[in-house]
């Protein structure tokens, strides 16, 4: 069986090398930082968070230096409250996510959002001169409470696919939440669910735990 960790090889390949700062640039349940505008729409939000998590990193020399306790702060901090994370979580495990007790649900989410924030942070650091286009939506699309934004990651080489789901957040200051994204074809959710899935039916719910846990305290004593 395939770590969990993994991504499909030219997926993740392209992911630690161009993608994943944008990808991973927001994730967790409670209101971000970076509020949307009044006027501003979906597309040109998505386009705005990218464009200050880029100028971020390349005006900070530890970060372009490899640092990679700063840099994890600054996924942690600035990008992962923009993310609706117990969906993401909650998707990612599939059907075994109703198994599991709210313990372990909770465990399952810390769990989760360690072994994203050092994959991205790790992304990070690979960030020098790439730029993002925003495909702008349709009109129609401004209406709906969930839709995807469609971006291009441009830098060395091709053009780069990379695409977001949003979700509209209800009640007074409402705005969108990331909820699943898209890197060259592979939507992050959709690779993590047969992996976890195959772990909680050969080793339950705290089997999963237990692997994550184990992933990310290899993670973190790995050289970066």
């Amino acid at each position: 069986m395939p770590s969990i960790s993994a991504l499909p090889r030219m997926a993740r390949r392209r992911l630690l090398q161009l993608t994943a700062p944008w990808a991973a640039a927001l994730a967790l349940g409670a209101a971000g930082p970076w509020a949307l505008a009044a006027t501003e729409t979906p597309d040109a939000w998505v386009g705005r968070l990218s464009r200050e998590v880029l100028d971020d990193i390349k005006s900070d020399k530890a970060m372009q230096a490899g640092d990679m306790n700063r840099i994890m702060a600054l996924v942690d901090g600035k990008i992962m409250p923009n993310v609706n994370f117990r969906r993401m979580t909650a998707s990612a495990v599939g059907p075994g996510w109703r198994q599991a007790s709210a313990e372990q649900r909770q465990q399952l989410e810390k769990e989760f959002k360690t072994l994203l924030v050092r994959t991205y942070a790790g992304a990070l650091s690979q960030v020098k001169e790439q730029r993002i286009e925003v495909r702008p939506l349709p009109a129609s699309a401004l209406q709906d409470n969930e839709l995807t934004v469609r971006t291009l990651i441009h830098g060395g080489g091709e053009p780069v696919q990379l695409d977001y789901r949003l979700e509209k957040t209800p009640g007074q200051g409402a705005g969108w939440k990331i909820y699943d994204l898209n890197v060259l074809g592979v939507w992050l959710v959709a690779t993590y669910r047969p992996q976890f899935s195959q772990q909680i039916n050969t080793h339950g719910v705290d089997g999963l735990i237990q692997s994550l846990s184990q992933r990310n305290q290899s993670n973190a004593t790995a050289r970066p």
